[in-house]
């Protein structure tokens, strides 16, 4: 009975793997996405633009404080599940190919060890260089934002 269970859910994480690695390659690609749009964002800055909270607020000044919290959040909430995400997928990708990978060693083909090694590896290399773009995006990005929440209360205060 154990032996049904533990090959049971041996198969089961098998599939994942590959569902894994795609992810783990969009999030990647993502990410890159992701540093081309701060680049952009950053590059507006310095020409005295690239400010979203604060154009909608001129937009629509009506709009509450917790409003415009709710808007901040929202631009962030995409990379910042990214940056928490993919380090968790990373580190399944690096498991899975593992058990394979000691299979493999017990039986003596170092061939298909190797093969399941390159593979956990690679995963979670990708999966790292990733999260540690989107962590930083998204840290630089919160920092903006509260300049421009800064910036929001002024312009309040002057206009009351």
């Amino acid at each position: 009975m154990s032996s049904l269970v533990e090959n049971t859910m041996y198969e089961i994480s098998q599939i994942f793997l590959l569902p894994t690695l795609v992810l783990i390659a969009i999030l990647f690609l993502y990410a890159f996405w992701t540093l081309g749009e701060f680049a952009v964002l950053a590059w507006l800055r310095r020409t005295g633009g690239g400010r979203p909270l604060l154009d909608r607020f001129r937009d629509s000044p009506e709009l509450s404080d917790d409003e415009l919290d709710v808007l901040a959040h929202k631009q962030l909430e995409h990379p910042r599940i990214a940056s928490r995400v993919t380090p968790m997928l990373g580190l399944v990708a690096t498991m899975i190919p593992m058990g394979p990978a000691l299979k493999s060693l017990s039986d003596g083909n170092l061939a298909k060890v190797s093969d399941n090694l390159t593979v956990a590896f690679s995963a979670v290399i990708l999966a790292l260089i990733a999260a540690s773009i989107t962590y930083w995006v998204v840290n630089v990005r919160r920092r903006w934002l509260a300049e421009e929440m800064i910036e929001i209360q002024a312009l309040k205060e002057v206009s009351a």
